[in-house]
């Protein structure tokens, strides 16, 4: 009964890799890994000549015998050398970095969301999912996003610029709803992870097309009428500087 059962999910997973794209790039979707031509651990993996300064300068901040807290961001300096997201043979490279069983950096990548262990676009825009952007339309700035790309949620589109997802709340609430774009273009060397907030499904729709002509469209509010995350038309109150309290001398302290 049990191995009929095992098998039987065993063929499931299988079933779910072999569908082109099909699995989520978010690691918490399923915490498997099942080798493919391009994501083995015998393929050769190290970090390039221009991020070992990188390496050497994330371990400089932790105790030499506390190395393993350098994981996540080691991870997050693999995954830009590596196009948006992280082989086996990365991984399997942070774990011999900082002198840990592989198993305790599988832990950690399939635990965050910000790691991706599928490949996604050179520019992977993220959608906040949570309650106020839903509120604020994000289910219909996600499908403004994957109608005009012509791809599912975490597909790559077919030259490979853009890749779409679901993030939980990237912490800008005043300004839902909102996009991330996490552009893994240039690799390391010019990666961002820039925040657009206030968007529209046309707004996001020119977004995309500024990044495929290159261009490198404005962050923050995309709302002509707020600053920041400002009230619309301006601040109606605390418009000068605050009076000092009453009750004691500030400048006695």
């Amino acid at each position: 009964m049990l191995r009929r059962l095992a098998a039987q999910r065993l063929l499931e997973i299988r079933q779910a890799f072999r569908q082109p794209q099909a699995s989520r790039s978010f690691s918490t979707a399923l915490n498997y890994h099942l080798d493919s031509s391009d994501n083995n651990p015998d393929i050769p993996w190290e970090f390039s000549e221009a991020n070992k300064p990188k390496v050497k300068e994330i371990l400089s901040h932790y105790p030499s015998n506390y190395k393993q807290s350098a994981v996540i961001p080691l991870l997050d300096l693999a995954q830009q050398q590596h196009g948006g997201w992280l082989s086996v043979s990365a991984m399997n490279h942070v774990a011999k970095v900082i002198e840990v069983a592989p198993i305790r950096v599988y832990e950690v990548a399939t635990f965050y969301s910000m790691f991706n262990r599928t490949k996604v676009g050179k520019y992977h825009l993220l959608v906040c999912g949570t309650t106020p952007c839903m509120i604020r339309g994000s289910r219909d700035i996600e499908e403004a996003l994957l109608n005009h790309l012509g791809v599912k949620r975490n597909e790559v589109t077919k030259d490979g610029l853009f890749s779409v997802g679901e993030m939980e709340c990237m912490g800008c609430c005043v300004n839902a709803p909102m996009i991330t774009v996490a552009d893994y273009s240039n690799g390391s060397k010019g990666y961002t992870y820039n925040y657009f907030e206030d968007v529209t499904p046309s707004r996001v729709v020119e977004i995309v097309e500024a990044l495929k002509r290159g261009e490198k469209p404005p962050r923050g509010t995309q709302n002509p009428k707020r600053i920041n995350s400002g009230p619309e038309g301006g601040n109606t109150t605390l418009l000068g500087e605050p009076k000092p309290p009453p009750c004691r001398d500030l400048d006695a302290c």
